[in-house]
């Protein structure tokens, strides 16, 4: 049914009062429990739920659109749940005497991995500073060695399994230490030889060898001796939680450092270099499927070795190789190490989707599904929680509060972001842009009238929202000049046969806006149907297509007497040179070739869009508020007499949240608005005159509009058969 739209049916309108508080100084939360989760609690029990399974094999995908707190929030909880888990072990590598290619790891308490390799450095110096002089005795080496061991013990004396496991490493250090006896005796030789030949006294031999041509030889062959500490926890008071916000091969799997003068001088072991996948072991580790994917070089071999990892439960670091620009090859440099990590893998819908596609036995092993919604219900509830969450920011930031008035007109405009009345938006990351921006603008406000107490109102929100428009309008202002100025062939006063203005919306990303565009129709006699020009150039989209189709069946089946109908009809988007895309404007061309057959002329100042059905029921579209405001403002410069409005579908009129002066100028009675649920309804409403119905003869009252058409398209058949007889 037909309706015009009240002012106060065009936007969402909050009452500040019925929010219950005057700024949000009353609803400050000093214990800080201020709800987070706002309109998320399914994903926040999905996410308690996949943290806190402490069996292996839980892994998360979060799905959600960017800036609805996924991410922020994700690592919240994952500290939460962290800090009720023990600290993990630190990570050391050492020397594999006798497989010095497959180096031995040794895990350790926190906290004792950088104590063994204190150790192991001071036994090297003291090694050094000794060794040379004693080489000669057996029993003195003996003696040491035993010394500086049970020192070195004591590191782990509250380690079990390990501590067998070093016993026998220090075993085979003794014997490697008598193996190369000979290297320490000859380099006493040369520092007695030195000592001699600059009349220095013997006892100064230690300061020779740190500066002796030699001491490379005996550093390179003691580094042997040193622990490669990879992960150290010390630090640590709960089990790790890493965000990988760049990932790469080398960043996840750990690498073999490489190409320097420096690391070519130390042993195979100690250029080790743990990946975060080592890092959070016993933890958690957050990825962005994104990130993955954006490397395009080794994207797959990343999203592989993850899969590998994902099903073996071990890392292996390798030596990455690249050749010429292309995918790294890799070599094996470590034993696998067995590793339990809680993977977080953050996604949007399309991402995940494609996911699935593309490596769908990877994405089996997230079966923790964490689904971030773009909006929720609106209600008092949701209200009061945003506004506490506006509270939040203000104290994190030293913000000035909000007032009532001022935080209705953020909820309002939360509204707009998801274009409905019933739902407000899940976007966190811009109500919190708004927020800064807003008190920026209070704080300014308040210098300028040099006062002390400052509180954002209603009019810096809107001040910024104008600020935010003006600052993306350059486009809509430059299509507004050509239709003023009569470059673009746009007619918003009079009637006129066979063209309507339909409504296009064009979107920057960034921001968007909606324009008129002039749809027309020519028909005469003929065989081929309704065509779009714009269809037959190439320049329409599938679902403009689709919507072309749809609009012809439904006039071959409104008259179904005259099948198959003797028409030749053309549609085009007039002055349209970047292509067409979407059904939102198959009201308005049925209208346009309705009145071209019909000889009934359209007023031009009322623009219409809409899709439609093979029943003639109008579905929905989207941009309607930028479709309706950019027109109002065409209309604005072109002049308001009255006479101008929108037609919009029926179903559209919940996702109305118009801005003030759109509504004003409705409540004036210079703007229309008006929605309709049937095509029929809306040709009445354009030509004044009743659309028709079929009687039991599959005929129409002559009088009515579909009547003339019937009877227009009985005379194209005429004329057409006539012709054809001709011929």
């Amino acid at each position: 049914m037909l309706k015009t739209l009240s002012p106060q049916e065009l936007t969402c309108s909050i009452d500040p009062a019925s929010l219950g508080f005057a700024s949000t100084t009353e609803l400050t939360d000093k214990s800080g429990q201020n709800n987070v989760w706002i309109g998320q609690e399914e994903a926040e029990t999905a996410a308690r739920f996949g943290l806190g399974m402490h069996h292996p094999g839980f892994h998360l995908i979060v799905i959600g659109e960017p800036g609805c707190g996924r991410t922020s929030l994700m690592l919240k909880l994952m500290h939460e749940y962290a800090a009720d888990l023990p600290v993990p072990r630190d990570l050391l590598y050492l020397h594999n005497f006798d497989n010095p290619d497959k180096p031995m790891a040794l895990r350790v308490a926190a906290g004792t991995g950088a104590k063994l390799r204190q150790a192991l450095d001071r036994f090297i110096r003291i090694l050094a500073r000794t060794m040379p002089t004693l080489a000669s005795d057996a029993t003195a080496v003996e003696d040491l060695l035993e010394k500086e061991f049970l020192e070195i013990r004591q590191v782990l004396q509250a380690e079990n399994g390990e501590s067998q496991k070093f016993d026998a490493y220090l075993t085979a250090l003794r014997q490697d230490i008598f193996d190369n006896i000979d290297l320490f005796l000859q380099i006493h030789s040369i520092v007695h030889a030195q000592a001699q030949a600059q009349n220095a006294p013997q006892n100064l031999g230690t300061e020779l060898i740190l500066n002796a041509e030699n001491e490379g030889m005996l550093e390179s062959y003691l580094s042997r001796f040193r622990a490669n500490l990879l992960v150290d926890h010390r630090q640590q008071t709960a089990a790790p939680v890493i965000y990988d916000d760049d990932p790469t091969y080398q960043s996840l799997f750990g690498s073999f450092e490489s190409g320097t003068e420096q690391a070519s001088s130390l042993p195979e072991f100690m250029r080790l270099r743990a990946g975060n996948l080592l890092r959070a072991d016993g933890g958690m580790l957050m990825l962005h499927l994104r990130d993955v994917h954006s490397d395009q070089h080794n994207g797959p071999q990343i999203l592989e070795k993850l899969h590998r990892f994902l099903r073996n439960g071990r890392v292996q670091i390798e030596e990455s190789v690249s050749h010429g620009g292309q995918a790294a090859t890799t070599h094996p440099v470590s034993e696998p190490l067995p590793v339990q990590v809680r993977l977080v893998l953050i996604a949007t819908r399309e991402e995940f989707y494609r996911l699935q596609d593309e490596a769908e036995e990877f994405a089996r092993f997230f079966n923790v599904k964490v689904d971030f919604t773009d909006d929720f219900p609106a209600d008092t509830r949701m209200y009061r929680e945003i506004s506490g969450y506006i509270a939040e920011r203000c104290e994190h930031f030293a913000l000035p509060h909000f007032s009532a008035e001022a935080v209705a007109r953020v909820l309002e405009t939360m509204h707009r972001w998801v274009e409905e009345k019933a739902y407000i938006s899940s976007r966190l990351a811009e109500l919190q842009h708004l927020i800064l921006a807003a008190a920026a603008e209070a704080r300014s406000r308040a210098q300028a009238k040099r006062s002390k107490d400052v509180l954002v109102e209603k009019q810096d929100v809107l001040a910024v929202l104008q600020a935010s428009y003006k600052r993306h309008r350059h486009p809509e202002m430059q299509l507004q000049r050509a239709i003023v100025e009569g470059d673009l062939m746009i007619s918003v006063q009079g009637r006129e046969l066979g063209q309507i203005n339909g409504l296009t919306h064009i979107d920057f990303g960034d921001a968007g806006f909606g324009s008129p565009v002039r749809i027309s129709a020519r028909c005469f006699a003929g065989e081929d149907g309704v065509i779009n020009i714009d269809r037959e150039v190439e320049m329409t989209g599938p679902n403009h297509d689709k919507g072309l189709f749809i609009l012809q069946s439904w006039l071959s089946a409104s008259f179904a007497k005259l099948t198959p109908l003797s028409l030749n009809a053309s549609l085009v988007f007039e002055q349209e040179y970047h292509g067409v895309e979407g059904d939102s404007a198959s009201c308005a061309e049925l209208y346009a070739l309705l009145s071209a057959i019909s000889g009934l002329p359209l007023p031009q100042g009322i623009a219409v869009t809409g899709a439609m059905n093979q029943h003639g029921e109008v579905m929905a579209i989207g941009g309607v508020n930028e479709k309706i405001e950019g027109y109002f403002r065409v209309c604005q410069a072109m002049g308001l007499d009255g006479s101008q409005g929108v037609l919009i579908p029926q179903r559209n009129a919940a996702h109305l949240v118009l801005n003030e002066e759109a509504v004003a100028a409705v409540a004036a009675g210079k703007f229309h608005i008006l929605t309709f649920s049937h095509v029929l309804e809306g040709l009445e409403y354009l030509t004044g005159l009743n659309a028709g119905e079929l009687d039991e003869k599959g005929d129409y009252r002559p009088e009515s509009v579909m009547g003339r058409v019937q009877r227009v398209l009985e005379s194209f058949r005429k004329i057409y058969d006539s012709n054809k007889s001709d011929d």
